[in-house]
């Protein structure tokens, strides 16, 4: 497994994935849905993966002494990887922006989502929205792409409207609190999370399974 993660991250994946972590840099943008920064990770996820399809890479993968399991996992571990170093990013700009920046005219009159914990909780939906559509069906055949990424696309459009229309409900205002204040926002946070850990091992637990049964 040690060696087919070694290959994911340095020989398989395109620079692309590495050279799009600086999206994360959206979150200090005002006036702008931001969540739509995980979308470009994942965009550049998905052209890694494409690339390797177009190389016939896999079939080369399984000529190693690994099991068909052991490839699907270690293609997850790759994406949840760059995935947790992109919101690790993302957290830290956050947190420039909740403690130094809250009271910057340009964020406390916003009317998009703000950064903070909600707009975080909004980006580990839309990694698990791509953790489970595009490898999860991908590995169902070892090739088809294209129709689980415009699935996945649309899932991401709809994850992102939600959060910038919720925290316009009463009630729910709080959600856009600059400085992460609101009471909803700790919890709505933890829930994506716990959502994003069970969502993401569900679905690459059975994407191996799936993979057990195609014939190349």
């Amino acid at each position: 497994m040690k060696q087919l993660l070694k290959k994911e991250f340095i020989f398989t994946a395109l620079p692309l994935c590495y050279l799009f972590l600086l999206f994360s840099g959206m979150t200090m943008i005002p006036g702008y849905p931001i969540a739509m920064d995980s979308f470009f990770l994942c965009l550049a996820l998905f052209q890694s993966m494409q690339s390797r399809r177009e190389q016939n890479d896999l079939s080369y993968t399984l000529l190693l002494p690994v099991s068909k399991k052991q490839v699907v996992r270690a293609n997850y571990l790759f994406c949840i990887g760059l995935q947790m170093l992109f919101f690790l990013l993302c957290a830290i700009l956050t947190a420039i922006r909740m403690q130094v920046l809250s009271q910057a005219v340009v964020y406390t009159e916003n009317a998009m989502m703000n950064a903070n914990p909600a707009y975080l909780a909004n980006i580990l939906l839309v990694f698990l929205a791509f953790n489970v559509l595009v490898p999860g069906l991908y590995w169902k055949t070892g090739y088809g792409l294209g129709i689980p990424f415009v699935l996945f696309s649309v899932a991401a459009l709809l994850i992102v409207t939600a959060g910038e229309i919720l925290h316009h409900l009463p009630g729910l205002e709080g959600l856009n609190a600059p400085t992460g204040q609101g009471m909803l926002q700790i919890p709505v946070l933890l829930l994506c999370a716990a959502a994003y850990a069970l969502g993401s091992w569900r679905a690459a637990e059975r994407a191996a399974q799936n993979f057990e049964t195609v014939d190349l």
